[in-house]
């Protein structure tokens, strides 16, 4: 084998040992719980918004950002369920690039795994202690969610992972609400078919257990735009793309019809500050069709403290070091805006 053995990491029962999470952390995601779901079945007629930067870089940052959300959401409270991002891991299409917390928790230092594990667990557990927020993670590595299970609401499967097998069967079961992006091709079918097999029971292997999952009800659709063989970016966010999907899921037999819209990616072709635009422009969509407005769960939004992205090694303070994001002044007012609009 061309790979090097360089040490045994713990296991997800260790790690849950050396950071535990206190009862009122537990009180608060599972109250979290229960109001993500509620908007994703439709017994709460909220807004669900996963918000946040497009990669957790450092965590004194992160924490300041998530912070300033708490008084945000209680003042949307009535009309919005603010999940924020702390997306520890990151796919990279060729491979190359920062791959997030996880592979480094400097990121202008060497892969580290070991304590890359540790830094995450730690990040996504100050965040549910110190603000209540239990936050929303993407399931890269299925057989790492375990590190994590008791401190997410929820989770997203990327669009380069949704036609994976293990995705699929570990989404099916988990027992928190799953994203599954359409993928980079754009093709629905396969997220559809993610979708299905998610929200349905399966017997797998899974860190070397035989394991049995009863299905996901909560599993739903997330667009995120698409790119065509000439590497042009198109968007799917628009009324007549809400419509299609609609159908598509009219025509299946699936739990809690719901799709949440990706406003940067594809969507926005990387321009960031067009997220609140395509945001406004999802939600005068729900207005004008009952049915998109019973298929419209929520928003995904990609947002930091400052304002566009740098290069790792620049060290700017709350910028992001992937995708460019919206900073804090333009995030605040967009959330503020859309409450009114609800």
């Amino acid at each position: 084998m061309n790979m090097r053995f360089n040490r045994e990491l713990f296991s997800p029962q260790e790690l849950k040992r050396m950071y535990g999470v206190s009862p009122e952390g537990a009180a608060h995601k599972e109250q979290n719980d229960q109001e993500v779901k509620a908007a994703l079945d439709g017994s709460s007629s909220k807004l669900l918004l996963v918000i946040g930067p497009c990669s957790a870089d450092r965590e004194d940052a992160v924490i300041d950002y998530i912070s300033r959300l708490r008084p945000l959401q209680d003042k949307v409270k009535d009309k919005i369920v603010i999940v924020p991002r702390i997306y520890t891991n990151k796919p990279r299409t060729t491979g190359a690039g920062y791959k997030g917390m996880l592979h480094q928790p400097d990121p202008i230092a060497s892969p580290d795994l070991f304590k890359g594990l540790v830094s995450i667990r730690r990040l996504h557990l100050k965040a549910l202690e110190q603000t209540g927020f239990s936050c929303a993670d993407e399931m890269l590595y299925p057989e790492n969610h375990f590190f994590l299970s008791d401190l997410l609401s929820y989770v997203a499967v990327g669009a380069r992972s949704v036609e994976d097998q293990q995705h699929r069967l570990v989404a099916s079961g988990l027992d928190i609400p799953v994203g599954m992006k359409n993928p980079t091709g754009g093709d629905l079918s396969v997220m559809m078919n993610s979708i299905f097999a998610a929200q349905h029971g399966h017997s797998f292997v899974y860190r070397n257990w035989d394991v049995e999952s009863s299905g996901n009800p909560y599993a739903h659709a997330i667009l995120r735009g698409y790119v065509d063989s000439h590497g042009t970016s198109h968007p799917n966010y628009h009324y007549e793309d809400l419509r299609r999907l609609a159908d598509l899921y009219a025509a299946g037999n699936f739990l809690n019809p719901g799709v949440i819209v990706d406003c940067n990616h594809s969507n926005s072709g990387k321009r960031y500050i067009e997220q609140g635009r395509i945001a406004k422009e999802v939600l005068h969509s729900a207005r004008h069709s009952a049915d998109i407005a019973r298929l419209v769960k929520g928003l995904m939004i990609e947002s930091y403290i400052e304002d566009g992205s740098q290069k790792a090694g620049e060290n700017i303070y709350g910028c992001s070091i992937t995708d460019p994001c919206l900073g804090w002044e333009k995030t605040e007012r967009l959330i503020l805006e859309l409450a009114d609009l609800l």
